[in-house]
């Protein structure tokens, strides 16, 4: 296989509404893509809207989140160094990628979701007819990022994440800006889902959405697939 340059864009926002509490990106939603591509041997580019180190919801280092691809990075100097330095958003240009990825947690629904490099590099991937992947959160990010036809890349379109049973579960409902499902059927997505916490993953041409964090793997997998 060709080797590809795929770009992981990653939350710099910490803050859980006025909770008090830290959130940020979800560890398993970073280290389960970052796994696929550096397995598959392509290059990979970390990248925030502040650069540098983003942050890690806290909740998501708790033992029950723990998977093979968590312990891996946990036990990854040279990958923690890796996220420890990302790129600048602002810096970067779509068509030096080929592909991107959004890791969820509860951060992009404060900042990357109307972040205007973020936007912009989406519609550029659009434009350029390449993939852009995002799960459980991220296809938040989604919501303001338009197609050449000034429609929203998403209307129309088979798509899934984080649903509002789910958001209800983890006790968020009142204090997230914004609910994904509620978000992607008002953008005129065509959403859908399976039982709360299931993976689940919608492809829909270059478009690749992920449920849940369980779903991480698996949306990235499809990646993979859609560059081929």
């Amino acid at each position: 296989m060709m080797t590809r340059k795929i770009l992981i864009i990653l939350t710099s926002h910490d803050q859980l509404g006025d909770t008090g509490e830290k959130t940020g990106f979800w560890l398993e939603e970073f280290a389960a893509p970052f796994y696929v591509f550096k397995n598959a041997g392509h290059g990979i580019t970390l990248a925030s809207p502040l650069g540098g180190q983003p942050p890690l919801d806290p909740k998501s280092s708790a033992e029950d989140f723990q998977t093979d691809a968590t312990r891996r990075f946990n036990s990854d100097p040279d990958a923690q160094a890796r996220l420890a330095e990302t790129e600048k958003l602002s810096d970067l240009k779509a068509e030096e990628y080929d592909a991107v990825f959004y890791p969820g947690g509860h951060g992009p629904l404060w900042d990357l979701v109307s972040d205007v490099h973020s936007v912009h590099i989406i519609e550029e991937f659009w434009k350029q007819d390449k993939p852009v992947a995002s799960v459980c959160h991220a296809p938040i990010v989604l919501m303001n990022a338009r197609d050449e036809q000034g429609e929203y890349i998403i209307k129309g379109r088979n798509v899934t994440g984080f649903t509002n049973g789910e958001e209800e579960a983890v006790g968020l409902t009142q204090i997230v800006p914004l609910l994904v499902e509620d978000t992607l059927v008002e953008r005129g997505g065509l959403y859908s889902k399976l039982e709360d916490f299931a993976p689940y993953v919608q492809i829909d041409g270059n478009l690749i959405t992920g449920q849940n964090p369980a779903s991480s793997e698996s949306a990235a997998l499809a990646l993979l697939e859609v560059m081929t």
